[in-house]
């Protein structure tokens, strides 16, 4: 059976990772990819990542995943930084920046947030041809010798669902675990290869918000009320 279950931006709430892990292993998913950005924001990072590694096939890397390898005078930062240890810095400068799949006759990548940088961010609102070029192939994605084209995409890093059919391929959004901005449960998606043909369905999670901002408290987690108004509300700290 040909099921994979595509999750991304666990943001270290390690109270909504566990729940979506229940909820794949309870349709008897047993392939998991991750999407990056397995840290940052929430307050369990280091245990995030355990988990990431103990149930996930294939895991990428988001733009948390990379700045917090590198040196910063930012206090917030700095707080993340402090509770990786030399085994989740390891980890983190592993993970490739994409992943290729066939299946069914198709094309199928995975990455964080475009091809072509960890940091480049595509919403569902951006021009077309913005959105058009998630399908073009990069140095970054180490495109296949033939220079075929992805039929389906998928993709984090904007915290928000969506599914766009054009000529060329879909383009998918599984939106993110921990840090969900269009409603509070966390979500993921499924990509079902079973009947010849690929289907993607949405899956949406529900997980104790109220425990994860406790956990968050005791470890006196930076800006809490910003995560607290993320988690309970979908507001965007930035916005």
């Amino acid at each position: 059976m040909t099921k994979i279950a595509i999750i991304s931006d666990i943001h270290g709430n390690k109270t909504a990772l566990e729940a979506v892990i229940e909820d794949i292993r309870s349709r008897q998913i047993e392939r998991i990819f991750c999407l990056g950005d397995l840290i940052g924001k929430g307050p369990q990072g280091s245990e995030c990542i355990e988990l990431i590694q103990k149930n996930c096939e294939q895991v990428v890397r988001g733009n948390w995943d990379v700045f917090i390898q590198s040196p910063s005078d930012n206090d917030f930062i700095q707080w993340f930084k402090d509770r990786l240890t030399e085994k989740d810095y390891e980890f983190l400068s592993s993970l490739p920046y994409s992943i290729d799949l066939e299946l069914n006759g198709q094309l199928i990548r995975f990455f964080h947030a475009s091809p072509r940088s960890e940091f480049e961010r595509i919403l569902p609102f951006h021009p077309i041809e913005k959105r058009l070029s998630m399908f073009e192939n990069s140095e970054m994605t180490n495109s296949n010798d033939n220079h075929k084209s992805p039929d389906i995409v998928f993709y984090g890093d904007i915290h928000t669902t969506f599914l766009e059919t054009f000529k060329n391929g879909i383009l998918c959004n599984v939106g993110s675990v921990g840090n969900s901005l269009d409603l509070t449960s966390a979500s993921y998606a499924i990509l079902d290869g079973t009947n010849k043909a690929n289907s993607i369905q949405f899956v949406r999670v529900e997980y104790d918000k109220e425990e994860e901002i406790r956990v968050a408290k005791e470890l006196k987690l930076p800006h809490l009320d910003k995560y607290y108004d993320e988690i309970m509300f979908a507001k965007y700290r930035n916005s």
